[in-house]
């Protein structure tokens, strides 16, 4: 499971803690609750979840390099990327 840290407004956040002790439930476990039934409004599809690769670059139809196979440009850009 991963950790992570949420801001409400004090409003919001009085209203799940209230809920919780009603509900005898951790406050965790009532947010844990609200994001399963929030996503469940949004299927998953693929533009939700891209798989990324480097594309192939044409050097104007005699052949095709693999970004990967031009070493200095690759560096560059992934240095560039990863900023």
């Amino acid at each position: 499971m991963i950790r992570t840290q949420i801001q409400f407004p004090d409003p919001l956040y009085r209203r799940l803690k209230a809920i919780a002790e009603q509900q005898d439930w951790s406050l965790a476990e009532v947010k844990r609750k609200a994001a399963e039934q929030f996503v469940t409004r949004f299927p998953e599809s693929e533009r939700m979840a891209p798989t990324w690769s480097f594309p192939t670059l044409d050097f104007g139809g005699d052949f095709l390099a693999d970004p990967e196979s031009v070493s200095p440009e690759t560096e560059a850009i992934t240095l560039r990327s990863e900023r």
